[in-house]
């Protein structure tokens, strides 16, 4: 049998152990409707755990570093030699699905599975991560678990809380058994220069390769961001009646400044520049207004994510250009908070046309696919490591408990990961 027909045997064979894992982790944050496993939770904990005991079966070496991110790794023929990333995230949005993140997780134990079947030993380790706090809502802090592997936790980012519990994030790691003076102090548990490359399996976020008919999608790039997380206006409480020209509505003082970067999208989007404009929390004080009282007080957050640096930064001067026109125009006060901002994650050329190679070979179909959203790929692009992701086909998108992605899909792109391990580690 050549390689290639022995990678999709190998592959196929791990199907009942890739449901058992969705199985056993469809236990862990079960929610109505979806699943909520917050970062640094017990939920999210067990996740871990569940990984950990598949590792385990297959026979590699666990670790915990400082964050509580887990290692799971493979041992190469050289353990000098830097060693290949493969993973995601296991933690959720509240009530999101069983697959975000987490097929990454299953995606990459069940490569590392099937080099196991076909008896090969990689040249370098192979380390599967499952990787702590990808999702942001949480803590209001992007990457925290690849970041803290990193050592590029932004200043602050430990003293940040929870927005459930509001407890800081030094505290919750501390409780997920990791060592939040370890991260403040020590060396980072990865040293970019020293990786050989990071691969995520990630479901598609948007149903473009399910519009498409499309099982993979080959990544292009991720798209960097700038958040504001607690933008308040204050204006001024009046009554109902009050004639127009004595208002100082911050209701609508927001609603402008949302119009306004939705056109700049609209407009750019219309050029062919891909871009996205989010206002995810967009509201009043409801103890206080109501029916008859003209809103005084105004809170929205914001999320702004591009491809281009350069696009990124006028998207954002869009943005303080709104409020400053409209402040002036309104009579009201704009108090923009917090500032936040992830890097653009470049893919690296040669490991995407390799991926393509080694899709052409196994006769799956494939098409380049930005990614939509954010993803811990991004923070090892922008600490230097050479980066690519695979997406799976998803009809319902992310983020929400109806994500429905086909367990053969993620074995294709399991199939796709590692024939280029094979060929990256494994010279015949």
């Amino acid at each position: 049998m050549d390689r290639v027909s022995a990678i999709g045997t190998a592959v196929r064979a791990q199907r009942d152990r890739v449901a058992a894992l969705f199985d056993d982790l469809a236990r862990c944050g079960r929610t109505d409707p979806g699943f909520t496993r917050a970062s640094y939770s017990p939920e999210e904990t067990e996740a871990h755990a569940v990984a950990a005991r598949c590792a385990a079966d297959l026979g590699l070496a666990i670790h915990r570093d400082a964050a509580a991110n887990t290692t799971m790794t493979l041992p190469g023929r050289d353990g000098s030699l830097p060693p290949i990333l493969i993973g995601s995230h296991l933690d959720t949005v509240a009530h999101g699905g069983n697959f975000d993140g987490a097929a990454g997780v299953v995606a990459s134990l069940a490569a590392v599975a099937a080099l196991r079947a076909m008896g090969l030993t990689p040249e370098r380790d192979i380390v599967v991560m499952g990787i702590r706090a990808e999702e942001s809502v949480w803590f209001q802090v992007s990457y925290i678990g690849s970041r803290a592997a990193l050592g590029t936790l932004p200043d602050g980012a430990l003293d940040a809380a929870r927005i459930d519990s509001g407890l800081s994030l030094a505290a919750h790691i501390a409780r997920a058994g990791g060592d939040p003076d370890a991260l403040r102090s020590g060396p980072p548990a990865r040293d970019a220069a020293a990786i050989h490359a990071f691969l995520e399996v990630h479901i598609e976020q948007a149903p473009s390769l399910e519009e498409a008919g499309i099982p993979v999608g080959l990544c292009t790039g991720i798209p960097g961001n700038i958040r504001y997380p607690d933008v308040r206006i204050v204006g001024r409480h009046d009554h109902v009646g009050t004639p127009r020209r004595f208002r100082h509505d911050a209701a609508m003082a927001g609603a402008e400044i949302a119009l306004a970067l939705d056109r700049v999208w609209a407009e750019r989007e219309a050029e062919g520049c891909p871009m996205a404009v989010t206002f995810g929390r967009f509201h009043t004080d409801a103890a206080v207004h109501g029916l008859t009282t003209v809103p005084g007080a105004f809170r929205f957050s914001l999320d702004m994510r591009a491809y281009a640096p350069d696009v990124l930064a006028a998207l954002e001067a869009a943005f303080l250009a709104a409020v400053a026109e409209v402040t002036e125009r309104r009579g009201v006060t704009v108090a923009l908070g917090s500032r936040a901002e992830a890097g653009i994650g470049a893919v690296c050329p040669r490991i995407r046309d390799g991926l393509a190679a080694a899709a052409t070979a196994l006769g799956i179909p494939t098409r380049p696919l930005g990614s939509p959203a954010s993803h811990d790929a991004a923070a090892f692009a922008k600490a230097g490591v050479p980066m690519a992701m695979l997406f799976v086909r998803n009809a319902n998108g992310s983020h929400n408990p109806d994500e429905d992605m086909a367990i053969d899909d993620l074995l294709d792109a399991v199939a796709i990961l590692t024939a280029w391990l094979v060929a990256e580690t494994c010279p015949a």
